[in-house]
Parts: C-alpha cells; sequence; structure tokens
C-alpha cells in the first residue's frame, strides 16, 4: 500500500473499536460447522430455521429480498407457532423435500444459512461480503488484471483469486472496505448509483483505474464458488473481519449485491 494511500484512510478511518477476541466469540460447538440460531428459549440448526420459515413464512419471503432482521422476526413468529414439537415434525418432512422442484423450500434454505452466518459470533452480527466488498478486494490485492476469459484459464486461478481477496480485505480498514464497496455495486452493479460526495470521492482516490474496477468486480460477482471471509460487526461498535465460513446448502457462497444485515 502506497504512503499517499495510507494517509488518505488514515483521514476517514473509524476510531478505534473495543477489543473483540473473535476466536473466544465463536458460538459453534466443537464438531459443528455451524452455530445454532437462538430463538427465544430454543437454540434452531439450520435445518430446523429452515423448516420453520417453509412451513409458516415461505410465500411471504420470497419478494422482495428480506433484510436478515426481517428473517430473524419472521422465524420467531414461526417458532411461537409451531412450538419445538411442531418444529421437530416439520423438519422431518421438509429434509425430504427436493429443492429443484420447490423453489420456496431452496430459498427457506439460503435464508437460514443467512441466519445461522448472522449469529455466528456471542455478541455481534456478522454477514456475507457483498459484491462490491469482494470486489474492491480484488482491486486492492496485486493481483494483475486479465480479460475475464484469460484469467479463468489460468492454472490454479481459483487459488490467485483466493490469495488476491484475502490480501484485499487487509489492505484497509473494515468500514473503508464497507464505504468502498457500497459505491462499486452502486457505480457497477446495475442499482442506484450512490450519490455522497465524499464516498464518492474516497472512492475515486482509492480506485481510480475505471478498468481494473470493472475487471475486480466482473470476476465476483457471479462467481459463488469462491469463498470470502465474514463482516462482522460487534455490538460494542466497529467492524472486523471474520472468518472464511462453509459453503451454503447449495455447494455456493453468498455474493449479495448489497450488505444483507
Amino acid at each position: 500500500m502506497s504512503t499517499a494511500l495510507d494517509a488518505l484512510y488514515a483521514q476517514v478511518s473509524p476510531a478505534p473499536a473495543p477489543v473483540f477476541s473473535l476466536t473466544e466469540k465463536d458460538r459453534r460447538q466443537e464438531g459443528e460447522d455451524f452455530p445454532t440460531i437462538p430463538v427465544d428459549s430454543l437454540e434452531l440448526s439450520v435445518s430446523e430455521a429452515s423448516a420453520a420459515l417453509f412451513e409458516t413464512a415461505a410465500d411471504d419471503l420470497a419478494v422482495p429480498v428480506p433484510t436478515t432482521d426481517a428473517l430473524y422476526a419472521a422465524l420467531r413468529t414461526a417458532v411461537r407457532q409451531l412450538g419445538p414439537a411442531g418444529i421437530a415434525e416439520v423438519t422431518q418432512t421438509f429434509e425430504d423435500l427436493p429443492a429443484e422442484e420447490f423453489f420456496e423450500v431452496k430459498e427457506c434454505r439460503r435464508f437460514a444459512y443467512r441466519l445461522a452466518l448472522s449469529f455466528w459470533y456471542e455478541g455481534a452480527r456478522s454477514r456475507a461480503m457483498s459484491a462490491g466488498e469482494v470486489g474492491v478486494a480484488v482491486y486492492l490485492s496485486s493481483l494483475n488484471r486479465h480479460r475475464k476469459a484469460d484469467f479463468w484459464a489460468l492454472p490454479r486461478h481459483k487459488l490467485l483469486l483466493s490469495r488476491a481477496i484475502h490480501e484485499g480485505v487487509m489492505a484497509v480498514p473494515t468500514e473503508t472496505l464497507i464505504r468502498l464497496g457500497a459505491v462499486m455495486t452502486g457505480e457497477l452493479g446495475g442499482g442506484q448509483r450512490d450519490r455522497d460526495r465524499e464516498r464518492e470521492w474516497l472512492y475515486k482516490q482509492a480506485l481510480p483505474d475505471y478498468h481494473r474496477r470493472r475487471f475486480a468486480f466482473d470476476l465476483v460477482r457471479w462467481e459463488r464458488e469462491q469463498p470470502a471471509p465474514l463482516i462482522v460487526r460487534p455490538d460494542a461498535g466497529g467492524y472486523l473481519i471474520g472468518l472464511t465460513p462453509p459453503p451454503g446448502p447449495d455447494g455456493t457462497w453468498q455474493r449479495p449485491l448489497r450488505a444483507e444485515w
């Protein structure tokens, strides 16, 4: 990272947040790939949460894409309606439903996966990185720009991309990565362009090369077989980079256009 960019990021970096040990706050039980999802007095597995959402709220959650808070509210309502015995019953039936035939099954499994990511750490919320945030990370890495087809033809291209993502997320403060990622999504993701002048100014200073921005964003937007770490927001304040979670129920990682808190 150049001295000029270090000075630039120093001007926009947030105040230091309280110390938060991600290792100590990991909610997973030993041997488990995912944490449980706490709902009142229950701790639900991803399968149980999927089944509960499918049984009570599948039609209401399809469109538009809900926030994670909305998903959690729907799950709490489902738990109250079904109770522990009802959840156990619908889970047994739900696990036999093929996602290939029922769109709502696939969606509810994806929603439950999002909730598991959200409750990964005690005393914090977390989420998958957005396409813009991952794109910014690739831009800030030392990965050379290629034509997209040429990059995917490279030997060990997935390893190169994985290294680039992890290099880039460590290049700037996490809050700055989030700010830059939101503007990149607005510029390149086909959505509402960001009009915040301060954020636009930082974006153009930190990521001045349009062709490299386009290369980085296009490389990762649809590449959902390439993992990326979690964005973590401790309750005490600030943002951190978390661990890289296992893939979702369809074998891929989520890459939403916008931050799904």
